[in-house]
């Protein structure tokens, strides 16, 4: 493949369903649904088993279990597949120093410059699916590219366990009867916003010259100028830099009280907060993510002056952040801490005496709560 870069998109092929089925081999071949099994529950991942009825992620538990009725129900076990993303990090490390984690299950790596030393990209694709199939019995989905954009869309297009490359002469030939929808930041609204105007596929937008789009997307639309034609510039944030952590609680009867969603997003904020603490890391960002009780989903994020771990000041962000919606009632809601770096140093004579005193309460809190339970010790700042 002819190209200044080469990248990979690796994709873990239904990443929870599979764990499960590995751990408890006399689940495989059988319909697996994980999530919460209530009337409020929303399927995080569905085995390929129970795709093949139309179950998907995102989907609610009960449509997912009409669709699919004899499909067996597993909680999230979020701290074994922590486990083993972890492994799977290792290994892809071994292949390349340039890994950014995109979640739990997936990750592009860099290989670019490193064929005279590790073969053609397209093989090291195959080296490293042998791998975790070996270390890890389980299977990942590759795509091999030019670019981020480009690897990602080709790890999609033959699950599971499949290997797909686009070279630049596929470009053209690959995209062109994609939906708009396709590229990267164009969802429902924005989709049908451009089919009104005959914009259904990506070939229909690469017609239209880019001062047409900026009328129609506004700022948005160089970016996707550039994907319509495979065009991503976008490099690599390898290792922390690409990691988050988060928190998210989907109620059992959409909740109609401001302050009591105020106060569970409190409590995830000091989980989250507590979380980082753990492992030495600090967030320079903060996103919110709320759904709606006819499932609609929307997002929000903010960027932090500094890095931080300080509880009161995560929850300023994201109290800010909710504050700033029309409120209606709550079907889900949740709390992720962004752009994630080491704690490197102590504070200095320099840093604000304030701050000290916050970092101090935080440990000794974290301490009490370690020893005692979560919820052995508390504080306000609630409202």
């Amino acid at each position: 493949m002819s190209t200044t870069r080469s990248i990979l998109h690796l994709d873990m092929d239904a990443f929870f369903a599979a764990v499960e089925q590995r751990d408890h081999p006399e689940l495989k071949g059988k319909p697996l649904l994980i999530g919460h099994d209530g009337p409020r529950g929303v399927v995080a991942t569905a085995s390929y088993e129970a795709r093949s009825f139309g179950c998907h992620s995102a989907q609610p538990m009960v449509t997912a279990k009409r669709r699919c009725p004899d499909a067996i129900i597993l909680p999230v076990r979020g701290q074994r597949y922590q486990e083993v993303s972890e492994q799977m990090s290792a290994i892809l490390d071994e292949f390349s120093p340039l890994v950014e984690p995109i979640s739990i299950d997936e990750a592009f790596i860099d290989l670019t410059g490193t064929e005279r030393l590790l073969g053609k990209p397209e093989d090291v694709a195959r080296r490293m699916k042998a791998r975790i199939r070996s270390v890890l019995e389980l299977t990942a989905s590759v795509g091999v590219s030019f670019n981020k954009f480009l690897a990602k869309l080709a790890s999609d297009m033959d699950k599971p366990d499949g290997l797909t490359i686009i070279r630049p002469e596929d470009v053209d030939r690959i995209l062109s009867p994609l939906p708009v929808t396709k590229l990267f930041g164009i969802g429902k609204i924005t989709g049908e916003k451009l089919a009104k105007v005959g914009i259904k596929t990506v070939g229909d937008l690469r017609q239209k010259p880019l001062e047409w789009l900026r009328v129609h997307l506004g700022s948005e639309a160089q970016g996707y100028f550039n994907l319509a034609r495979g065009v991503d510039d976008r490099p690599l944030t390898p290792d922390r830099e690409a990691q988050s952590i988060g928190h998210e609680r989907t109620f059992e009867v959409d909740v109609a009280n401001p302050d009591e969603i105020r106060r569970v997003l409190f409590d995830q904020v000091e989980q989250v907060a507590r979380r980082l603490r753990k492992h030495g890391l600090r967030a320079r960002g903060v996103s919110l993510k709320i759904r709606f009780g006819d499932f609609e989903t929307i997002g929000r994020s903010t960027t932090l002056t500094g890095s931080t771990n300080i509880t009161t000041e995560l929850w300023q962000a994201a109290r800010g952040l909710f504050d700033k919606w029309p409120f209606r009632p709550v079907r889900l809601i949740g709390i992720t801490a962004e752009r994630l770096t080491e704690t490197k140093s102590q504070l200095t004579l320099f840093d604000d005496p304030g701050k000290e005193r916050q970092e101090k309460l935080d440990s000794v809190t974290d301490r009490i709560n370690e020893k005692y339970g979560e919820k052995a010790i508390g504080r306000g700042g609630k409202s």
